[in-house]
């Protein structure tokens, strides 16, 4: 049965000489995987080029019951782009980002509130003409809402620290071991704290960035089952 969807490319690979395939989040089923050609023909209804990471899609897809896999049959861009494609530091994140939401929504279904964060998300970076050197690190500190894994702020006081396996501020140092230093848990206890308008009010330097986003990964690799190493957050790390 022929379906319209509209959703976020996550992912893409390789299925054969012909075909590839998308792993999507949609609004309408979540996390979905989808089949389309490879190369364009001149009779084709789908283009391989709007399956970038992070775009933004809408398309028609035959849905097979039981299939993991369904054939999009037409498709085009839901809104075009005017910086994320062509900017190189707006590309790396969408690039990091695609990849760090293919591997935390591996089992997500259809959520509105998650699926309009995403486009707003991605529609506020496109926008941004400067001042978004944060921009990834507030989005991954937002996405653990949606994940159930927002850490508890209540205790938060100077001079705690950050336990990453109870997600929590203690004042003393979890005998575990898994936890941030009161000066690095400040900064994520700020971070916890913006929003995209407002976080080129915080300021950091190339060091203290990437130590933040060190901690989130870490973060997100302790409560989520298998979550790996990224690709492409060394590449981030060099960027920002």
């Amino acid at each position: 049965m022929l379906q319209k969807y509209q959703g976020v490319v996550l992912h893409t690979l390789k299925y054969n000489d012909r075909s590839n395939i998308a792993c999507i989040y949609t609004g309408e089923g979540g996390r979905m995987s989808f089949l389309f050609p490879a190369q364009r023909s001149r009779k084709s209804m789908v283009r391989s080029v709007l399956f970038q990471p992070l775009s933004l899609v809408e398309f028609e897809a035959e849905v097979r019951p039981r299939a993991s896999v369904h054939p999009i049959r037409e498709a085009k861009a839901w809104m075009v782009f005017q910086s994320l494609p062509y900017d190189p530091y707006k590309s790396a994140i969408a690039l990091f980002l695609a990849e760090f939401l293919y591997r935390a929504l591996k089992e997500e279904g259809a959520s509105a509130s998650l699926f309009s964060y995403l486009v707003y998300s991605i529609q506020w970076l496109d926008a941004c003409e400067k001042s978004f050197a944060n921009f990834h690190l507030v989005f991954l500190m937002r996405l653990s809402r949606f994940l159930g894994l927002y850490p508890n702020m209540e205790d938060y006081a100077e001079g705690c620290c950050f336990d990453l396996l109870n997600a929590c501020f203690v004042m003393e140092p979890p005998s575990h071991g898994m936890f941030v230093v009161p000066a690095e848990a400040s900064r994520i206890c700020n971070l916890m704290r913006m929003n995209y308008d407002t976080m080129y009010l915080f300021g950091m330097n190339r060091t203290q960035r990437n130590r933040c986003l060190d901690i989130i990964h870490e973060y997100y690799r302790l409560h989520l089952p298998d979550f790996p190493e990224l690709k492409s957050f060394r590449v981030l790390q060099e960027l920002f």
